[in-house]
């Protein structure tokens, strides 16, 4: 397999090269780019989701940034995702470290990361509305949750 076969687009930038690879190349990309002699990109150093705004399409981005503990190089790969059709397949199949990542990017940016073996939130509690690093999320939060914290709490101002 070339990593490239499959990816619409490479960009180089500060020395640092993105591929730009289809969701349902994925898994096989990092597969590949795993177990490949020469390349062993042998640790997964983040999966982190990225909004562009509610008025870009594709909206979302979610960003594998690999590193070869053997070879010491780098490479970022990049998924585009559709608003409307936020999900990409997990690689906690390549990577097992994958699993916190995906869970994050599915917290605060709402990507659904398919047949992710525990795929819930990691950071913000189970109750909470919304994905709280999408843009168009409001900057104070949701006031009924924010008030209903607020209200449990006695501050003493004469101390």
């Amino acid at each position: 397999m070339n990593i490239r076969n499959g990816s619409r687009d490479e960009v180089e930038a500060l020395g640092e090269t993105t591929i730009i690879v289809p969701r349902e190349h994925i898994v096989a990309a990092c597969h590949f780019l795993k177990h490949e002699p020469g390349l062993e990109f042998n640790f997964l150093a983040d999966v982190c989701g990225f909004d562009r705004g509610p008025e870009a399409e594709p909206r979302f981005e979610v960003n594998y940034h690999l590193f070869s503990t053997t070879k010491f190089h780098r490479l970022r790969l990049k998924v585009l995702l559709n608003e409307d059709d936020a999900h990409v397949p997990t690689v906690t199949g390549v990577w097992r470290t994958a699993n916190w990542h995906e869970r994050e990017t599915y917290d605060l940016f709402g990507v659904v990361f398919d047949d992710h073996p525990d795929l819930r939130r990691i950071l913000l509690p189970d109750d909470w509305q919304g994905h709280a690093l999408r843009k168009d999320f409001p900057l104070r939060g949701y006031e009924p949750y924010i008030a209903g914290i607020v209200s449990s709490l006695y501050v003493r101002w004469d101390l």
